[in-house]
């Protein structure tokens, strides 16, 4: 029995399937922080919500900054392939991404 032959991998698809990834995940965060701004300014003015928005507001830069870090590393990658994200990089941004789907949670109910 024969193997089939395998195609060649083009190694600029995986960075480019990543780094379009990190773009959406930005984009889900940027609207999560604007419907949350929204959501603390409009509807109560109160001292709590207003805090809670510049608290989304400062994770949503925090995630905005690791995103753009990493979007910067694959489009830079040579032909070995881009750096792995760091333990701590990624230790970052999934604490950031969490806590906003905490704060987008909260502001709905």
């Amino acid at each position: 029995m024969t193997t089939p032959a395998r195609e060649e991998r083009d190694p600029g698809l995986q960075p480019e399937r990543t780094r379009l990834a990190w773009r959406r995940t930005t984009l889900s965060s940027t609207v999560v922080a604007v419907l949350a701004a929204k959501a603390a300014l409009h509807d109560s003015g109160s001292a709590a919500g207003i805090v809670a928005c510049a608290f989304c507001c400062i994770l949503w830069l925090g995630f905005l900054g690791l995103a753009h870090l990493r979007i910067r590393t694959l489009a830079t990658a040579g032909a070995a392939g881009p750096a792995a994200l760091t333990p701590r990089h990624a230790t970052a941004t999934a604490l950031c991404a969490v806590a906003l789907a905490v704060c987008a949670v909260a502001f709905v109910f």
